[in-house]
């Protein structure tokens, strides 16, 4: 039986997304200004700014230079874009090191953007950081499997899941994550019979990317579903529109235009 798209017209809550698990599939989507917040607002449950601005906006080869203040700069954008989405701000790499660092740049956050959470990468190794958030009245996104923080450390972007043994380690780290208080948890590059025993184990909602269809949810970068980001497209990741194509045939024909003396004729003339 399928379910029927509707706009949604209410503000969506952390506790809105705990209702969900089991129930209906979360839909989130990164966003990092304005203009498109603005369109995907009413449209998905969740908007991730995620750090992954730095790659494909930013053209580094990875998220780790990103920082406080050029979360903060996007999200304070999303945010004046889109009103009915929870909004989750994505804490860089070294803005939660140590729990005085986390509740330091957690805080702010709050307080420099009208963000509803935040989102940390880490297993077990995280939880007293994420139960230390959660005890101070921040609300806190996991993140564990292909944690791109960690790429540098991991030699590489590695699929997770992938013998009996890796997949209680993301169990194991799933359920910590949880009995520390996080709200939700983003599998990121996990097997989908692993994804599926995670989802099983845990209580709070997992949103997948690259996990598979078993996941209470689904989040992937605009750039990339929508076709803006070519330099490469991971196997995870369904193009549903050749956004790079399309503007630059109309770049192609405003050019034309202009070169030939047709535009501006007299209907965009004062």
């Amino acid at each position: 039986m399928s379910i029927q798209t509707a706009k949604i017209d209410k503000k969506v809550t952390v506790s809105k997304i705990r209702s969900m698990k089991g129930k209906e599939p979360i839909t989130m989507i990164t966003a990092y200004d304005a203009l498109f917040a603005k369109l995907f607002d009413g449209h998905v449950e969740m908007i991730l700014v995620g750090d992954s601005l730095n790659m494909s906006f930013s053209g580094k080869p990875d998220t780790l230079s990103a920082n406080m203040e050029l979360m903060i700069y996007h999200t304070k954008a999303v945010c004046m874009g889109a009103k009915l989405p929870l909004i989750v701000l994505d804490m860089p790499f070294g803005s939660y090191t140590s729990k005085e660092l986390a509740i330091k740049n957690s805080i702010r956050a709050y307080r420099e953007t009208d963000a509803q959470a935040v989102k940390i990468e880490g297993g077990k190794e995280r939880a007293e950081i994420i139960k230390t958030l959660t005890n101070s009245s921040v609300a806190v996104m996991g993140h564990i499997g292909l944690m791109p923080q960690f790429v540098r450390s991991e030699g590489g972007y590695k699929v997770r899941g992938k013998d009996e043994k890796d997949i209680q380690k993301l169990i194991d780290d799933a359920k910590a994550i949880e009995d520390a208080g996080a709200f939700a948890l983003v599998v990121e590059g996990v097997k989908a019979e692993a994804a599926k025993k995670i989802t099983e184990s845990i209580s709070i909602p997992t949103i997948g990317i690259g996990a598979g269809a078993d996941t209470d949810g689904q989040v992937l970068v605009w750039s990339d579903m929508f076709g803006f980001f070519e330099d490469f497209k991971p196997k995870f990741v369904k193009r549903y529109l050749d956004g790079g194509k399309l503007v630059r045939e109309a770049l192609k024909e405003y050019v034309k235009e202009v070169k030939n003396r047709e535009f501006p004729n007299e209907d965009y003339i004062y």
